[in-house]
């Protein structure tokens, strides 16, 4: 746990020394996490399972770049709204539990609302 406060007091710093607080706004936050998803998601866009192996494999680093590009603002977005990801993280999945029960969902990727 300590770990995560650490890198959020890194993450905070690294904003504050720059002045980008002022670009960290709620909405800005959001659009910024969703534009590295989707960098993240140009990595695998038609390749197919074995291609996707192989691109891996030799494009690791990259990919580890854009998670920790979505990571960071991940971490920071829940911080400058208060929000504690690792308490939010544990009631979102005590809630799935009930959603998605073993006996009906396992081996499944049927919706919640359809099992």
């Amino acid at each position: 746990m300590s770990e995560i406060k650490d890198i959020t007091k890194k993450i905070i710093k690294f904003r504050d020394e720059r002045d980008w607080m002022q670009f960290h706004d709620p909405k800005n936050m959001a659009v910024s996490l969703m534009l590295e998803a989707s960098e993240l998601l140009e990595h695998f866009q038609w390749k197919t399972k074995e291609e996707v192996e192989k691109y891996v494999a030799d494009n690791k680093s990259e990919i580890k770049d854009e998670i920790a590009d979505i990571a960071l603002y991940l971490f920071e977005l829940a911080d400058n709204l208060g929000i504690d990801l690792i308490g939010a993280m544990d009631e979102k999945i005590k809630k799935n539990a009930v959603k998605y029960p073993v006996e009906k969902a396992k081996g499944k990727h049927t919706k919640y609302n359809k099992l």
